[in-house]
């Protein structure tokens, strides 16, 4: 599959670039990028969350009632979870919800979701380009250019690009990332893909 190298301005320059079988063309496996995704979004996750249970409330430990002849239920300290300001019973304790996943299979889910977008045609490819200054509006243009103005864009880029990602930074729906950053998350996450030329070989020596 070939696709044509755009510039800045959305012209073909009439150079072509090819994707590879191996990693665009593939049958795309589900499964892999489910535990991706999941494996991505579970490492996000601070897992700080904390309540007090009984034992770690501050108070008194005197049962504040007899036992029997009350006519009511039964009751221990104030510190139990039936009371107002007492312990909450089984509450939240801090988690790490992280777990491990075979490189392997990170590499087939980002190949899958490679070949679902190849499959949609959500691919663009430009060329290398800069900016001299940060400004959001000659970023705007670009996307407006390639016609992503109005779509969840992810531009790829060969090596971090400090004014790029600046004029990027204010548009809502548009992202910047490296290749090495590039994560299947983020691949599913984007309704348009749009590759530096560079980048896309370098993707391709690593997932090939």
């Amino acid at each position: 599959m070939k696709l044509n190298v755009l510039n800045i301005t959305g012209e073909d320059t009439g150079k072509k670039i090819e994707l590879k079988d191996t990693i665009f063309g593939i049958e795309p496996n589900d499964h892999a990028i489910y535990l991706d995704v999941k494996q991505y979004m579970a490492n996000q996750r601070q897992g700080t969350h904390k309540t007090k249970e009984r034992w770690e409330i501050v108070g008194s430990t005197r049962k504040i009632k007899r036992q029997k002849g009350t006519g009511t239920a039964r009751a221990g300290n104030i510190k139990s979870p039936i009371f107002r300001g007492g312990g909450r019973a089984f509450g939240p304790q801090p988690k790490d919800y992280s777990f491990k996943l075979n490189k392997k299979v990170k590499k087939l889910a980002r190949k899958s979701a490679l070949a679902y977008k190849a499959k949609d045609k959500c691919i663009k490819v430009i060329e290398d380009f800069s900016i001299e200054s940060p400004k959001t509006k000659e970023y705007a243009d670009i996307l407006n250019n390639l016609k992503v103005q109005d779509k969840k864009s992810l531009i790829i880029l060969n090596q971090p690009n400090k004014n790029i990602y600046l004029s990027s930074r204010n548009i809502p729906g548009t992202k910047v990332v490296t290749v090495s950053e590039l994560t299947t998350y983020d691949i599913m996450n984007c309704s348009s893909l749009v590759f530096v030329e560079s980048s896309l070989e370098v993707l391709q020596n690593i997932l090939n």
